[in-house]
């Protein structure tokens, strides 16, 4: 197995130069043929574990790195491996390296955290948990702010036998459109900071549709939860958590890493510098480079310093962070062609898509854009849909904060809320879906968590248009 492995990265190393020329790939001419493995790996994620679930439950990242043989070796026979080897490069450094170590960092520091006591899950105190995580996922990220608050709502409501409601709406609320005011928030907005976009300008422009999609998913799910909690024999006789005598925190240490979690993020995005290194034709920038050393430390330390007893008392496991690092890479693999072919605009495949956001004036049109955007965010990653339509609408910050804010704000409220309509749409929905079901919450199926995103959220989408969009 070692001398394998030696021979594999002796393969990489030996063929670096040969990525480093690679061109980038030109979407135009790819056919819609090259998106089967990434329909493949979605029709998997939503499919195998209705059909065939135990083997899902123990072979899903064997599944995954199938999808992405399907893709890779093809197009490595067809564009030759140095492109190929050039788009896997950039793929894992770029994209997939940071996202999971970013991940892995809020994951452990927020699993660090122990909240002591016996929160008794009424639906005002249900409520109340979902309203501030909606404020904290602005302010940590959707991520953090998921992975802090979703065990405590579980433990609380272990006394309910209906749950899985719960967790929905805490996917819509706080793993998606809490973080919607800043580039904290979600990747994409954090993007859009990268490439000018002041920090404040998402909170002056989307603050009312934010007010009004959260206020009214915190109005519908009381009423919701207001209705099972006084159903007869909704309440268990016996609570599986314990009363204790006051609410108080383990793991204090853990507040201080999330801050740094937080502080290495903005520094990156701040901090500018010249020293940039080439990977195989992917250059990457010494800030990267120190935010993501920052966080592995961070996520040891984490590790290191936070007691034995509050990772048992939180359940803490891999399980959840390990799903989601394997179904991703599936997916940050074989979506490579896809964003390719959106990327050539209207000479792609997908030219009707980039044709559709543009009004027959040549003026952009916001409620297509909010449109596009939003739909491609919920199967697509939605950091880089959010770029695609940015460059779409021009790609100057400083027009699109002024003269075309309309649609920057469509754009953005796209990426960031329609992520909520799928458990791909953002990496939290499947990281909370993972910790739920591993705490025994029974979670709606693929389909059948689109069927709550499409009764309750498309509706208020639909609402958001005609009020903001048009």
């Amino acid at each position: 197995m070692k001398f394998s492995r030696g021979l594999a990265f002796a393969g990489l190393a030996a063929a670096l130069p040969g990525m480093a020329v690679a061109a980038d790939i030109d979407g135009s001419t790819l056919s819609v043929l090259w998106g089967v493995p990434f329909a493949g790996i979605l029709l998997s994620i939503a499919l195998m574990p209705l059909m065939a679930p135990i083997f899902w439950h123990h072979h899903f990242g064997k599944v995954a790195a199938a999808w992405g043989l399907i893709f890779l070796v093809p197009f490595a026979i067809t564009f030759g491996a140095g492109v190929a080897g050039a788009s896997l490069v950039h793929a894992l450094v770029a994209e997939y390296i940071p996202f999971v170590i970013l991940l892995t960092a809020l994951f452990t520091v927020a699993g660090g955290i122990f909240i002591r006591g016996n929160l008794h899950g009424s639906p005002g105190l249900n409520t109340a948990i979902l309203a501030i995580g909606a404020v904290l996922a602005s302010l940590m990220g959707t991520t953090g702010a998921s992975m802090l608050l979703i065990r405590p709502l579980i433990r609380a409501n272990d006394n309910r036998r209906h749950t899985a409601h719960v967790v929905v709406f805490f996917i819509f609320i706080v793993s998606n459109a809490g973080g919607s005011l800043t580039p904290l928030g979600d990747p994409p907005l954090f993007l859009g900071f990268l490439k000018g976009v002041d920090f404040f300008w998402t909170v002056g422009h989307i603050f009312p549709e934010t007010l009004f999609l959260v206020g009214t998913l915190l109005a519908i799910f009381f009423a919701l939860d207001s209705w099972y909690y006084h159903r007869r024999e909704e309440v268990l006789k016996a609570d599986p958590t314990p009363d204790t005598p006051a609410i108080g925190f383990d793991g204090k240490v853990n507040f201080a890493l999330l801050g740094a979690v937080v502080a290495l993020v903005l520094v990156s995005g701040f901090w500018k510098s010249p020293v940039v290194f080439n990977l195989a034709g992917t250059e990457v920038g010494l800030p990267g480079i120190v935010r993501d050393a920052g966080l592995v430390i961070v996520t040891f330390l984490s590790l290191w310093l936070t007691p034995g007893k509050v990772h048992e008392d939180n359940q803490f496991g891999w399980g959840p962070m390990q799903e989601v690092a394997k179904l991703f890479a599936g997916i940050f693999l074989t979506i490579i062609p896809v964003i390719a072919m959106l990327k050539a605009g209207a000479n792609g495949p997908f030219g009707a898509i980039i044709a559709a956001v543009t009004r027959p004036d040549g003026s952009p049109d916001p409620a297509m854009y909010f449109w596009a955007t939003g739909i491609l965010s919920s199967f697509l990653d939605n950091a880089p849909t959010y770029l695609v339509f940015f460059n779409t609408a021009g790609g100057d910050a400083a027009t699109l904060m002024t003269t075309l804010a309309p649609t920057l704000a469509a754009i953005s409220a796209g990426a960031v809320f329609m992520g909520a309509n799928t458990y791909i749409g953002n990496a939290p929905n499947m990281m909370v879906k993972a910790i739920a079901e591993d705490r025994g919450v029974k979670m709606p199926s693929f389909f059948g968590y689109m069927l709550w995103s499409g009764g309750i959220l498309v509706p208020l989408f639909v609402v958001m248009t005609f009020l903001w969009f048009r």
